[in-house]
This record gives C-alpha cells, sequence and structure tokens, in this order.
C-alpha cells in the first residue's frame, strides 16, 4: 500500500506489537505525531521532559524484558535525551529512540532546531540509522527493533527527517532480518563449556559471579537451578539483583565498591571465578592486580568484546547465558560434587559472622536502611523497585529483599541522578499489577520532578519515598572520608515543601519522622493509589558501608565498626 513515512513508522510499532510509547512532539517530528493522533494500535506517554521520555522507556523495558520505545523531536529535543540514551546504552537496556530531524534540504545549514543527531548518538547507541528515503523505513526499523533486542541489547536510534515522513512511498513490513555484517553468536563452544565443567570440578573454592546479562537474557531460573544442583555459593552485582531469591542460602549478598564483607571476601578467597553475564565493572572489581588474583576465571558472556577486556579468561565462552548455562548444568550433573565445598561454605560462613550486612538504630532520626527493610517488609514481592543514584541506591540494594529478576531498576553503567522517577512511571505501566516504589533522594527526586504531571494525568501511581538527608548524600560522605570534612557545595537546607509540591500537581505528599509515621504514610498511599511523594526526614551524617575506595582492593574494605565520626 501507497502510505506516508509517517504513517510507516506506526504500522511497524504495531507490527512490532508495541503497547507504550513514551514521547514528546515537536516541529521535526509533527507528521508522525499526526498520526499517532489518528491511530488506537498503541498508548502514548507525554512526558514533560526528553530525559524523562528516555528514562520511562527504559523502566518500561527493564520490567517487561520487551524493548522500550521512546520519540522525540530534533534539536534541543534530541539533546534532551542523550543522557537517557547512554544510560540505555551503559545499562544493555533493549531500546528504539525515534527522532525527528529537519528536511533534508536544510541538513548542514544550522536550521532552526538543527543538531547532528547521527554523529552525538553515535557514542552512546548501538546503532543508528538516519533515513534519507522513506522506502527504507520499513526495513531499517524492523532492523532497529532486531538490533536492540539480540546479542547484548542496547539502545538503536533512528533520526528521520521530516520530508522523508510526508513522502508517499510503498509499504510492505519485511518478516525478517537479514544484516550480513551482524551476527551474534548465541551458542556456546561445546568444548569450552566441557573444559569450564572440569574446572569446576577440581576447584576447592569456586564462586559464582552472577552479572546482569543473566537478566537481560532471561536467564535466571536456569541460573538458580544451577546454583542449587552445584552447591556452589554465588555473589551478584547490583545490577544482578534479583537473580537468586534473598533467602538462597547459596546467596552471599552483593558485592563491590558497597558489597557485603563476606562477599568481597569470598571474591578475593575463591578458585574459581564462574562469571555469568558480568562485565567485570571497575565499581566490581576494585583494584585489577589484586581481583580474585588466586582464581581461574570462567567468563560466559554474549558480547565477544566483553571477555578478557578488563580480566584474563582461562576459559572464555562466547555465547547466551541461558543457552551455555543450560548446556553447562547437563555436564555438572556427572562431575561436580558438592560436598567437596563444605569447607569453603564453612569460610563464607565466618566471613558473614564477621562483619554481617548490617546498620545501628544509634539515633532520634530514622535510619535510611530502615526505611528499606521496612518496605519489604510490609510489600516485598508486591513491588517494583526503582532507584535514583546515591547512598539510597546503594542501601536499597544491599537491604531490600529482592526475591525475582526485574524487580529492582535503577541506572548502574552511567549513574544518572533523574532516572528513577521516570524510569518507576515506566515501570508502573508495564506492570500495573504491582505497586511501583522509587527510593530517592532530596537531590535526585527534583532533576526530573516535573513527571508528577505526568503520572497524574496517566494515573500512574509511583510512590517516591525521599530519604531526606538535607545533602548530596554520597558526594557528602566522599568529602567526610577523603576531603577531610569540606562539604563543597552539597548541602541541600533550603527545599522546597515536599507536601505541597505533590498536592500542587494534584497528588498526596507526606512529611515523616517516625517509624509510625512511615508506616501511616505508606499504607495510606498505597490505598490513595494516586502518585506521592513521602518525604523521610533520615539521619543527615550516615555513610555506606562496607566500602572499598576508590582503586583500592576488595578485601581492604572501611567497615561500620571503623567508620570515622562524621
Amino acid at each position: 500500500m501507497q502510505i506516508s513515512g509517517a504513517q510507516m513508522v506506526i504500522e511497524a510499532l504495531i507490527a512490532e506489537n508495541v503497547d507504550t510509547v513514551f514521547g514528546y512532539p515537536g516541529g521535526a517530528i509533527m507528521n508522525v505525531y499526526d498520526e499517532i493522533y489518528k491511530q488506537d494500535g498503541f498508548e502514548h506517554i507525554l512526558t514533560r521532559h526528553e530525559q524523562a521520555a528516555i528514562h520511562a522507556a527504559e523502566g518500561y523495558s527493564k520490567v517487561t524484558g520487551k524493548v522500550g520505545v521512546a520519540m522525540i523531536t530534533s534539536g534541543p529535543g534530541f539533546t534532551n535525551a542523550v543522557t537517557g540514551l547512554a544510560d540505555a546504552y551503559m545499562d544493555s537496556i533493549p531500546m528504539v529512540v525515534i527522532s525527528g530531524q529537519v528536511p533534508m534540504s536544510l541538513i548542514g545549514t544550522d536550521a532552526f532546531q538543527e543538531i547532528d543527531a547521527i554523529g552525538i548518538s553515535r557514542a552512546c547507541t548501538k546503532h543508528n540509522y538516519l533515513v534519507t528515503d522513506a522506502k527504507d523505513l520499513p526495513r531499517v526499523l524492523k532492523e532497529a527493533f532486531h538490533i536492540a533486542a539480540t546479542g547484548r541489547p542496547g539502545p538503536v536510534h533512528v533520526d528521520i527527517p521530516k520530508d522523508v515522513t510526508a513522502q508517499i512511498e510503498t509499504y510492505v513490513y519485511p518478516d525478517t532480518v537479514n544484516i550480513p555484517t551482524y551476527k551474534p553468536h548465541t551458542k556456546g563452544n561445546k568444548r569450552q563449556i566441557k573444559k569450564a565443567i572440569d574446572a569446576i570440578a577440581a576447584a576447592k573454592r569456586p564462586l559464582f559471579y552472577l552479572g546482569g546479562g543473566i537478566i537481560n537474557s532471561n536467564a535466571a531460573e536456569e541460573v538458580r537451578e544451577f546454583v542449587k544442583m552445584t552447591g556452589i555459593p554465588a555473589v551478584e552485582t547490583f545490577m544482578a539483583r534479583g537473580t537468586l531469591h534473598h533467602e538462597d542460602p547459596l546467596l552471599i549478598s552483593m558485592l563491590g565498591m558497597h558489597g557485603s564483607y563476606a562477599a568481597n571476601m569470598a571474591m578475593s578467597e575463591t578458585d574459581l571465578v564462574i562469571a555469568l553475564g558480568a562485565r567485570f565493572d571497575d565499581r566490581v572489581t576494585g583494584k585489577l592486580s589484586e581481583f580474585a588474583k588466586h582464581a581461574g576465571v570462567i567468563h560466559v558472556d554474549i558480547d565477544p568484546a566483553s571477555i578478557s577486556k578488563l580480566v584474563n579468561a582461562d576459559y572464555p565462552i562466547v555465547g547466551d547465558v541461558k543457552g551455555v548455562v543450560v548446556e553447562m548444568m547437563a555436564l555438572a550433573k556427572k562431575s561436580v560434587d558438592a560436598e567437596v565445598y563444605a569447607p569453603w561454605l564453612e569460610t563464607i560462613e565466618h566471613f558473614e559472622q564477621l562483619h554481617p550486612l548490617q546498620y545501628f538504630e544509634d539515633t532520634d532520626r530514622l535510619k535510611p536502611q530502615w526505611c528499606i527493610e521496612r518496605v519489604g517488609e510490609i510489600l516485598g514481592d508486591d513491588a517494583n523497585i526503582s532507584t535514583d543514584v546515591g547512598q539510597h541506591q546503594m542501601w536499597t540494594a544491599q537491604f531490600y529483599p529482592f526475591s525475582r529478576p526485574r524487580q529492582f531498576i535503577s541506572s548502574g553503567g552511567l549513574g544518572t541522578m533523574g532516572f528513577g522517577f521516570p524510569a518507576a512511571l515506566g515501570v508502573k505501566r508495564g506492570a500495573m499489577d504491582k505497586v511501583s516504589i522509587n527510593f530517592t533522594g532530596d537531590g535526585s527526586i527534583l532533576m526530573n520532578i516535573q513527571e508528577l504531571m505526568t503520572a497524574v494525568e496517566k494515573k500512574l501511581p509511583v510512590i517516591n519515598i525521599i530519604l531526606n538527608n538535607n545533602y548530596l548524600g554520597m558526594v557528602r560522605q566522599w568529602q567526610t572520608l577523603f576531603y577531610d570534612k569540606r562539604h563543597a557545595e552539597t548541602d541541600l537546607s533550603v527545599q522546597p515543601d515536599f507536601v505541597m509540591l505533590a498536592q500542587s500537581f494534584g497528588g498526596v505528599g507526606y512529611v515523616v519522622k517516625t517509624k509510625d509515621e512511615f508506616d501511616a504514610a505508606l499504607k495510606d498511599a498505597i490505598e490513595k493509589n494516586v502518585v506521592a511523594l513521602i518525604d523521610v526526614k533520615v539521619e543527615r551524617l550516615e555513610n555506606v558501608l562496607p566500602m572499598v575506595p576508590s582503586g583500592g582492593s576488595l578485601f581492604n574494605m572501611m567497615l561500620l565498626e571503623n567508620k570515622k565520626e562524621s
């Protein structure tokens, strides 16, 4: 059929079973928005900022496993979205972001709202396209969804000039994709898998190192079975929280800069690292020369560029984690004896008893860790948990009782303040049956506070729990510990009235100073089922501990009982 480029975009989204698009219109993308007005195949959610549109699509993708979709205009519309693109790229989130561009005849003339979107997005997307002819749109959009979702997932950017969206061409949406230069390798090498299993069978102190790739490949069920079958203890990265149930006896905890003492010591003492879908990020490894230096390394990852990039893999296996784990289990049943690891488990138990993950309720103010634990007690598996970036993010990863994959949604690699609230909106849209909680700070929440309007208009009742310490907490912590308490520009004592702010948008707000008030506010917010800000006055100078100083070794942690008085 003969249709416009703008109509092709709509038809392609419907063909890809897209049910939600987050976006913000403008001149260069107006033809597409005119077609959005006419269609009823998917819902468009108007955010109040382009950055928020991308983060909302990220949250939707993270909680559902589907490709997130966002739509923006040219110029400042696109530049506002770059942070979201970079965030999705760092965390391997499958997304298709469609932007408008000035007409072809104006490209390169410094036209109104022109920007080199393709040049800018090249560094922060898995792939990008500038579509110069409407007849290419069906193929490009089919490829975009395919590339975003396969291999190591990531955002794909499609930039469409305004005259291309008006162009009339024949529309035939392809059934398949054929990209000769893009053939992700999903099946692991059988000989390498056999060698890896032999290494596991020979190890005395093996350790599973579970990464976010497990979540991306929907492999948590298989990994849980593999861990249970082998009896080998496991640590999770920040991005892998929820892979194992929080009550799994073989789960130690999170490792890394703010990982538990037991998890970091286990990594330092292991003789074999079994890395599944992890990329050995600097926040996990600490000082590379000291990281697991007594251990051999099995590294399973779908991205060949990630293997041996930072830590040399003795047993590299390129492939999809889910399929590789299934093959590994089949061999492990015959050769792995869990009883051999009993002394190793006793050592780890000793580590856990020596320095458990804990906090002390030693002040009149609420401790932020208690608030997080309390939400877990009240809601548990009935909530999906998003966070912004800062101390509250690390405390959430440490203390919330995660029970399933895709329950924890946060900005990992880029560490984007302002991510949490719009992401939680996308999370709620993708999982309406769960309570959407956003743990945030008094710094982060103001970075995308305008999304209160989106939440009210679209009836997305996100509960924002502001752990309010009147500081940019994580920066203040570093200033306290490493800059001789010179708290430069981190004091946030001048603040809005969050209750009135929430009410002015049509939501509800609460001020909380006691445990009883916290329980009452949370339960009331759940019952009212509208967007909420719960302003929780927490201990101002609480630090996130344990902490591995930047560039330090995992086994040299700053621990709770050794912290300096702030």
